[in-house]
């Protein structure tokens, strides 16, 4: 389910993606079906109890949160024990902290943009994947051929955020913009594991041949993108991170060259990263996909090699 990694990068980088494609490839009309949402009504709040753990030791306490990308407005998930840990941390770790819209779509622009000598992307799917990739752009508002000069990672982000407004998941109710706007509010230090350009690099760099896997996949899944997220979501909110884990990492892991890309290295690099944190006093909030916080090369099982254990927390 190349989708549901989709779903494990940052909300806004996803965003930035998908801006950057309507800016070069629609006409103002089809901006307007494109571009998210206007707010809905107030939904009634729902319970969420997203798992959570800790590695501690005399004089360092890390949280690990797993987070799910985006979400519809109404869940109740940044509180009890997750906003407790949250107060009691001095510094907070994402993903990647983002930087400003211009440098986005720089380097946005600069990785997406198929060299002018290749062959227009359509004809690099294969012919049974065509009638459905035009049907899927269509569906958003974008004519067939606009993406046809873009190379095929950046073609399957946007197919797999476009969607979203449409489906009820709001821009702003991603968790990432929850803990990042927390951590500002209370002046906390805000920290990247990685970088916006790393992330776009780790889809850059990938051979053509699986960013055509991965945008055909995309194709393939279009139709199932809101059922899918909702189930991601569902076993977020219930605390259930192998099942999660399973939703969003299964099809990946049967191509291991793009698993160990985009799975298991990330999580040994911060496994690594983690280890010699602990060798400073004091006490972090990390929140990464959670996707990365489930499964045989977790986060978790990288920190055993360190002899560090990780704690569910339950509440």
């Amino acid at each position: 389910m190349w989708s549901a990694f989709t779903m494990l990068l940052k909300k806004k980088l996803l965003n930035a993606v998908a801006g950057l494609a309507v800016a070069l490839a629609l006409p103002a009309t089809a901006y307007a079906q494109a571009a998210p949402a206007q707010p809905a009504a107030a939904a009634a709040t729902k319970d969420a109890d997203p798992a959570l753990w800790v590695v501690k030791d005399a004089d360092t306490t890390i949280y690990l949160f797993g987070t799910v990308h985006v979400l519809k407005p109404g869940l109740s998930w940044f509180d009890e024990a997750v906003k407790a840990a949250f107060d009691k941390s001095d510094t907070v770790a994402l993903e990647m902290v983002m930087p400003d819209p211009a440098t986005m779509q720089g380097v946005i622009m600069k990785a997406a943009m198929a060299p002018q000598t290749d062959p227009a992307l359509t004809t690099k799917l294969p012919e049974a994947s065509r009638p459905a990739y035009a049907a899927a752009l269509t569906s958003v508002g974008m004519p067939a051929s606009a993406l046809d000069r873009f190379e095929p990672w950046f073609a399957a982000m946007t197919l797999a955020m476009a969607p979203l407004p449409k489906l009820g998941y709001d821009p702003n109710s991603g968790a990432e913009m929850t803990i990042t706007a927390a951590a500002k509010a209370a002046n906390k230090q805000l920290i990247g594991l990685e970088t916006f350009e790393q992330q776009i690099g780790f889809f850059d760099t990938m051979p053509e041949d699986l960013q055509v896997k991965y945008l055909a996949s995309t194709v393939k899944e279009f139709n199932n993108v809101g059922p899918l997220l909702d189930k991601m979501v569902a076993q977020w909110s219930a605390g259930d991170p192998d099942a999660l884990g399973k939703t969003m990492n299964e099809e990946m892991r049967k191509t291991p060259e793009v698993g160990k890309i985009l799975l298991s290295d990330r999580n040994a690099r911060w496994a690594d990263w983690i280890s010699a944190r602990m060798a400073k006093p004091g006490t972090v909030f990390i929140a990464v996909g959670a996707g990365h916080l489930a499964g045989n090369d977790s986060v978790q099982a990288y920190l055993a090699k360190h002899n560090l254990k990780a704690e569910r927390i339950q509440y």
